[in-house]
């Protein structure tokens, strides 16, 4: 075959079924690779875009609500720090406190009951703790009250640290004051009063924050 003048024959060799279609064999292996690489830097951008679409768009907040439950109301007072229904607070007076003693230590419920009535408080039934409760109240104090107490508790429990609440069934506004294993003494009056303060205080405005 002849080889046009001036080509170096070497070079450059004679391909397809025309004449003449001269194509250097290196040059068109790099023409297919950049092909290919551009073929595929354009479906990863693509594939890119669409995630960021999902993450930033709807797809994104939906998911973001589904995985954030919606917390329980009475984890809702909790952090927030106030009285369980709005209104105003009860006065000791109104309160009506049964102080029972479910340690082995002798003479709590008396004690602690005679302080609770100079504070103010109404009280009840003073003695030893039902079997249910006896020897088995590991927290300082068990607060025990129906629906209609939630608020005296509530009051009652910024007299203690330490105190748990428990609602039962009664249909009076009495709670029931348990004496466990970890209490040490009533807080102070002036910290009774500060920690009361904090209960009362306005509840603050849900955040938009992301759980």
């Amino acid at each position: 075959m002849l080889t046009p003048p001036g080509l170096k024959g070497k070079q450059y060799r004679v391909t397809g079924t025309s004449y003449p279609r001269l194509v250097p064999p290196n040059k068109r292996r790099r023409r297919i690779t950049a092909l290919v690489s551009t073929v595929l830097a354009v479906a990863l951008i693509s594939w890119g875009t669409v995630q960021l679409a999902g993450v930033f768009g709807g797809k994104g907040r939906k998911l973001s609500a589904a995985a954030c439950p919606a917390p329980s109301p009475s984890a809702s007072r909790a952090a927030a720090g106030t009285f369980p229904a709005p209104g105003p607070v009860p006065s000791p007076k109104a309160v009506t406190v049964n102080v029972y003693n479910a340690t082995a230590k002798s003479g709590l419920a008396g004690h602690t009951a005679d302080e609770l009535k100079r504070r103010g408080f109404r009280i009840g039934k003073v003695g030893n703790a039902p079997a249910s409760l006896d020897k088995k109240v590991k927290e300082a104090v068990r607060l025990l009250e129906g629906r209609a107490g939630s608020r005296a508790a509530a009051l009652l429990g910024a007299h203690v640290t330490g105190a748990r609440n428990t609602a039962d069934a009664r249909k009076d506004g009495s709670v029931d004051f348990v004496i466990g294993d970890g209490f040490k003494a009533l807080r102070t009056p002036a910290q009774a009063a500060q920690a009361l303060a904090v209960l009362t205080r306005p509840a603050p405005k849900p955040s938009a924050s992301h759980c």
